[in-house]
């Protein structure tokens, strides 16, 4: 559907199972995702494990995390990082995949992209970030946890001081109370 938009070859990464407890809604792989096939399988991808306080194993356990990006496909390289993610693909497949994931008690929203389309508002990144405590319990948002947002983090000490113990905890709370699995 989207292969003459792309850069490469298409090649859709997902990770979804409905007994997925956790959803991160992300923007689209990257070019080291698109490679390799498997998603956040670069320095964001560590990052955000980090923030959430998980490990690689977790992370990739399909009953525990749904990893679902507004666009299945690498975009291709934009000027100040990766173009956004093809509109066409949300529009397809999102809300169908969505209605499957019956089990989900968080959904992680990270980036401009996936936050535009599941917070209703007009927010910023930042906005909906700082906005955390005023959010329902199931919906977070956070800033894409690329190396090129570190400046973002250090203008927002904020954030590792108050938020990510709250993600962590969040976090946390499900995975354990997943067939008494704790992190």
């Amino acid at each position: 559907m989207c292969a003459a938009h792309l850069p490469k070859e298409a090649r859709p990464i997902i990770q979804i199972s409905p007994h997925a407890k956790i959803v991160i809604a992300g923007q689209a792989p990257g070019a080291v995702a698109n490679s390799s096939g498997i998603p956040f399988d670069d320095a964001s991808g560590e990052r955000l494990r980090q923030w959430l306080g998980v490990s690689h194993q977790q992370f990739y356990d399909e009953t525990l995390f749904a990893i679902l990006p507004m666009a299945f496909c690498y975009p291709g390289k934009g000027t100040s990082g990766d173009k956004p993610p093809i509109k066409a693909c949300a529009q397809k497949w999102r809300a169908t995949l969505l209605e499957h994931l019956t089990n989900v008690e968080l959904t992680i929203v990270i980036g401009q992209y996936a936050q535009d389309y599941h917070f209703n508002d007009k927010q910023t990144v930042t906005e909906r970030v700082r906005d955390w405590r005023n959010n329902s319990e199931s919906l977070i948002a956070l800033p894409h946890p690329s190396p090129r947002n570190n400046i973002w983090l250090k203008r927002h000490a904020w954030f590792e001081l108050e938020l990510l113990p709250e993600v962590k905890q969040r976090v946390a709370r499900i995975l354990a109370s997943h067939n008494g699995i704790a992190r």
